[in-house]
């Protein structure tokens, strides 16, 4: 019977020591190429986009936000702003996901406090990335 409690712990902290920075590595250079490919287009294609908006915010000329579906298809078409707005949001799942890989683990181990705790930062995170999306 010890055995089987020693193999389920050396299962989780295999999964907790290898898998967790694997996500996480995956999603940050997923950012990294997304927010590299959208500075390389606006270097090139659309240096001065930044400058006329701020000229035109300073004029009390505000641009509508699009919907995110409709970013996410500027992106894949190759719009610079679009990537780089993409790319934000793709780096913002690197907490979102270790908090919520942490969350799954903490429920399986059944250790309620830190679910709690858990759930309470998750909620939080979430809350922010949708008010930043919204706000």
């Amino acid at each position: 019977m010890e055995e089987l409690t020693l193999d389920k712990s050396s299962d989780e902290d295999r999964i907790l020591r290898i898998w967790t920075p694997i996500l996480l590595r995956t999603i940050l250079i997923a950012a990294s190429i997304i927010l590299l490919t959208g500075l390389f287009l606006m270097l090139t294609s659309a240096p001065g986009f930044y400058v006329e908006r701020y000229h035109a915010a300073q004029q009390a000329n505000f641009v509508e936000r699009e919907p995110f579906i409709t970013m996410i298809w500027m992106a894949a078409h190759g719009y610079p702003h679009a990537l780089l707005t993409v790319g934000l949001f793709v780096l913002t799942l690197v907490p979102l996901a270790r908090v919520a890989f942490c969350f799954l683990l903490f429920i399986k181990k059944s250790d309620y406090a830190y679910v709690g705790f858990t759930a309470y930062v998750l909620v939080g995170l979430i809350v922010g990335v949708l008010l930043g999306r919204i706000g």
